[in-house]
This record gives structure tokens, sequence and C-alpha cells, in this order.
């Protein structure tokens, strides 16, 4: 197609300003252009951009909680380090608005870390890998001490006390870098590529190990505050052969429409929380299960109390152990304003506040209710790379994953226990440092070939050169039209979700390589809109392959627990012909121990 201003009159301006609502998508179809397609006006110049060559022993991804600790224990393990990020230290992804870690203190816990892990299993109804449950328990309370030693425990802003650790030891951290791309040679990790936002470059990573601490992501929805985070980190290693894991689930995070980065108490009020410490309490958090209600209702569910009448008032919907009912328990409060979880127990609020109001919007549409405030995302350290072992290792050998980036089934398909998906991030970073440096030593100077960075920067760049092409603002809008409603992501049924990977298939065969970008900004959006459809089809495919509900999994057509087929987890890999494949791995084996590829 030709450039739409020569053709049609429309520059790209007129072209959003006309686009924002029904008079002006009259207006384009009768221009015979299609929805979302406009002239692409580069503001800079492509080929101006400089291209810059950084070499180090271990690369680290990511700087949030998983991201600290990696580059502080693979730099104490003897490896040059370097930490790259897309947003700022400690203050991007979810790490930010985790306020409970949990640590396991056997001077003071009843149960014994053995007993621990059993009762997640039973709660996670057999689908957590009890090594890396294990794992998170027995260090937790050592990454909890460092923490203290930092000064974690006194702001809620982390970026200071991250940063203590990091420039103790001089480790170098570049922010606001978007990676693009894993670059593997001769069968393992060589390093990475990606761009800067600010100063208009290229960067090549030479890189004897790559540690991913890219966390989760979702579609970018309202509320759960989770919007720059698209699996990017995922998507690179799935590009380049690694096996992910975990796409069917679903998180269940509560949203609201004002404020959604804010803390909040039991009762709705906002308040600035500094982050505390958690111990042992094991329950079965779905979130989908709102959604259930809210579906099979027609009205939008109150977020209540355990126990209040409104929980018990519609039956069926996912499955909850007899153990982990709540129905008439009120929840023990949780630490004071000095840290960690406000009370959450009958009674006045702290200050005076109100009770949150009820209804919001339907769950899948961010209201003040469970659901799509994290649509996209999985249960926490429940989707990401596939581990070989309990090193955070993946099958790409020199490639390492941790916290949300690895499928490491720490709490397995469901959430658990308040505080341990931090406690996990900051254990498995620990994990993945000392096991990412021991790894480098072992590795010659590596080099990328001339031919293969001119490749991979021509495809980060190819969007600023498109004459013309969709808007990866309008194209993630159409994503989010067809995966958020709660009827396609939460509650599943077959004919719905072939209907949702029809239009996901059209978005990544004719859309996604036709996004344009016309600053850093924009080619920021498209590769975040390209893996955020990538994600969304390995999302419809689990779930079409998983014919069962299991925790955070529910489908109407398939509504109970199949154990005789299902107690396995669902890997997807790239084929040789370059289509996605799947295999089931069995719960609690190590992957190439009785794998069945599908």
């Amino acid at each position: 197609m030709s450039k739409t201003k020569e053709n049609k009159g429309i520059s790209r301006r007129n072209f959003i300003a006309l686009a924002g609502g029904a008079a002006g998508a009259v207006a384009l179809a009768s221009m015979g252009l299609p929805l979302g397609w406009a002239e692409n006006s580069p503001e800079i110049d492509v080929e101006a951009l400089d291209l810059e060559k950084i070499s180090t022993e271990v690369l680290v991804i990511g700087s949030g909680m998983a991201g600290l600790f990696a580059a502080v224990k693979a730099h104490d393990a003897g490896a040059k380090v370097m930490m790259v990020s897309k947003g700022r230290l400690g203050s991007s992804g979810q790490t930010p608005f985790a306020k409970g870690i949990f640590a396991y203190d056997p001077d003071t816990e009843k149960l014994s870390i053995d007993e621990f892990v059993a009762q997640v299993s039973r709660s996670a109804l057999g689908s957590n890998n009890a090594a890396y449950t294990k794992q998170m328990a027995e260090h937790s309370l050592d990454r909890v001490k460092e923490l203290e030693s930092w000064g974690f425990f006194d702001s809620a802003i982390y970026n200071k006390s991250f940063s203590k650790p990091i420039e103790e030891r001089n480790i170098p951290v570049q922010e606001r870098i978007v990676v693009t791309h894993l670059i593997k040679e001769d069968e393992k990790i060589v390093g990475a590529a990606g761009f800067s936002i600010d100063k208009q470059k290229v960067i090549i990573y030479e890189a004897k190990s790559v540690i991913l601490c890219t966390g989760a992501g979702g579609f970018k929805p309202n509320g759960f505050p989770i919007g720059d985070l698209t699996h990017d980190g995922t998507i690179m290693a799935y590009n380049i052969g690694a096996k992910v894991t975990g796409k069917e689930w679903n998180d269940g995070h509560p949203g609201r429409a004002e404020n959604a980065a804010a803390c909040y108490d039991g009762w709705g009020n906002m308040f600035e929380q500094k982050p505390g410490t958690v111990s042992i309490e094991v329950h079965h958090d779905l979130g989908v299960d709102m959604n259930y209600k809210a579906y099979v209702s027609g009205n939008s569910v109150k977020m209540g109390h355990p126990g209040e009448a409104n929980d018990n008032a519609i039956t069926g919907g996912p499955y909850t152990p007899a153990e982990f009912k709540r129905e008439n328990v009120e929840r023990k409060p949780g630490p004071d304003s000095e840290g960690g979880r406000p009370p959450r127990g009958e009674g006045k609020p702290p200050g005076g506040g109100k009770p949150p109001k009820e209804g919001g919007g339907p769950p899948g549409m961010g209201g003040n209710v469970v659901g799509g405030s994290s649509a996209g995302m999985a249960i926490h350290k429940s989707e990401g790379l596939v581990p070989i072992n309990d090193q955070c290792e993946s099958n790409i050998p020199g490639l390492f994953a941790a916290g949300d980036a690895l499928g490491s089934y720490m709490s397995g398909a469901i959430y658990t226990q308040i505080g341990s998906s931090l406690a996990g991030s900051a254990v498995q970073g620990g994990v993945a440092g000392e096991a990412a440096a021991r790894y480098s030593k072992g590795v010659k100077n590596v080099e990328i070939s001339d031919s293969k960075i001119e490749a991979i920067q021509e495809e980060i760049l190819a969007p600023l050169k498109r004459e013309a092409g969709y808007s990866p603002a309008w194209v993630t809008q159409t994503l989010q039209g067809i995966m958020i409603p709660n009827f396609v992501l939460y509650i599943k049924k077959e004919s719905l979700m072939k209907g949702a990977l029809a239009y996901i298939e059209e978005l990544r065969d004719h859309h996604m390589g036709k996004m344009c970008a016309s600053n850093l900004h924009e080619l920021r959006l498209v590769h975040e809109t390209a893996n955020m459809i990538i994600s969304a089809e390995m999302k419809l495919k689990a779930s079409l392959m998983r014919k069962e509900s299991r925790c955070s999994h529910y489908r109407l057509d398939y509504p109970e627990m199949d154990d005789e087929n299902w107690q396995a987890w669902i890997n997807i890999f790239k084929g040789e012909d370059g289509t996605m494949q799947f295999e089931k791995q069995p719960f609690g084996q190590w992957p190439n121990q009785d794998i069945v590829n599908v």
C-alpha cells in the first residue's frame, strides 16, 4: 500500500483524531482506510542512530527484587555483572507495589519447612514444584535480613535501599533500555540487544550468561499496575528456543479505576505503606471465583470479607479444598502500621475511614472487583521459562531466569501465601546469580558476529522505517478488546476461546509485522505489543489444551478436575518450522523426564 497521505490526504495526527470516535471511524471507512492505519512520519533520523557494543560476564535484565539479588549474588560470586532495565532500579514492574515479604523463621514458626511445603502442595492441588517451594522458605529469612541491612523496611519507596548494595559493589546499571532480542550462537546464549529510549542508540550486549528478571506481564489493563510489563523476557527467550510454561493460569488481583498504584487498607482507605514481613498463613486465593459469581449472576460482585453472605450466595465455580474454605472464618489481623499488612478484621476502620464501596465494573474490566486488573498475567511464579533444575536454569545453556520470569511453580497455580512472591523473587534472584556466575567461569569470551548484529539492528529499527502501518496503540486496544473480557480469560469455554484465537492469529499474521513507529517511545510500544500478541496466543492455546478446571484455570465446559490426564504442566516451545508446539510435563518431574509431546 502506498502512503496514505498521498492517496487520501490525511495526516497521521488527523488520523488519530478521527479515530477517537464513531464519527472518525465512519470517516476513515468512507476513505477506504483500514482502522488503525496511517502514514508514518519519523521524528528521528534512523540512519543516524548510534550502535554501541558492551561486554560483560553476567547480564541481568530487570531491576526489581529478583534483578537486585541476581546482580548482587553474581558479583559476590566473582563475576563481572551489568544490570539493564526498561524502568528505574526498584521502581518498575510490580516490585514497588509489594508491601509484604514472607520470612520463615524456624525459631518462631510452628510448622516445619516440610510441613509448610506439604500444606502449600495441598492448596495447589499438586501443581507446585516442591523444590522451589522449599527453596523459598529455606532462604527467605537470609534475604530479609540483607534487605533490612540495606534499609528496605524504612521506606515505602525502594530505589534508595536497592541502590545501596549496587553502588557499594560498583555494579553498572543502565536504565530506560528496551531489550528486544536475546542472542544465541552455537546453541548457547551469547548476549542481548535493545535500544535506549533517551539516547537514540542501539546497544549490543555480549555476555557469557544472561539472567531474565523481567517479571510477568499482561495486556496493559486498567487497575493493577503492570502497565510496563508485557512478557518481554518470556517472548524473547521463546524466540530463541527456550521452553515456556504456565500460560493457562490467571492472576486475580483486585483493581481500582482511581489511584490504581496506591496502597489500600482492608476498608479501601489509601495510605503510604512501608514493607513488612509476613509469617506462615497458607490459603487458597483464586480471583477467578469472583469472576465466576459475576458471570453467573450478571451483576458485579462486592469484594467482601470471607464469610459474608455474598461469598456463598452462588454455588458452583472453581474447586476449593475443604481445608482452605473460609466460610464463617474471620481472617486474623496482620502486622500493625509499622509495616506489613494492615489489620483486616471486623469493626471500624482505622482513622475513621469508610468501608469500600460496592459495585464497580464487571470483573475483567478494572472496577472495584477481582479480575481483569491483571489481565494477561498468571499466578505469581507459575508462568515463565521452564527450569531444568532448582538453579533457575533454562533449557538454553547460559540463560537463567528468576522471579516472575521463571515458571518455577513455587506456589503452583494458586496464590497460597501472602508475601511469598516477593520472597521468592529475592531467593530465586540470589540462586540464579550464583548459578550464572559459576556457569560463566567455564565459558570463553563470546563475540557476536557482525552479520548477526546487522540483522538484529534491522529488526529492531524496522518499525521506524515503515512508510505507513498500524499504530501500536490501536493494535493494543484491539488486543485488549479480544482478551480482557472475563468470559474469555477467566470463565473459559471452547467456542469463545476459539473465536478469540482467530482474532489473535489475525493480529499475529497481518498486523504485528506492519506496526510503525515515529519515535523511540512508539518503537518501544511496537515491540511490547508484539510480545503481548504472542503471549495471548499462548494463553488461549494452553487454555484450550487443558480440558479440566484446576486452581486458577476454570472452564465452563470442563468444570471438574481430571487427575487422570492433567496432573501435568503445559510447556510451550517454538518448533523447527516456527510454529507453536506444546508438551505435558508431569507434576513433580523435571524436563526430559516422562515428557509427553502433544
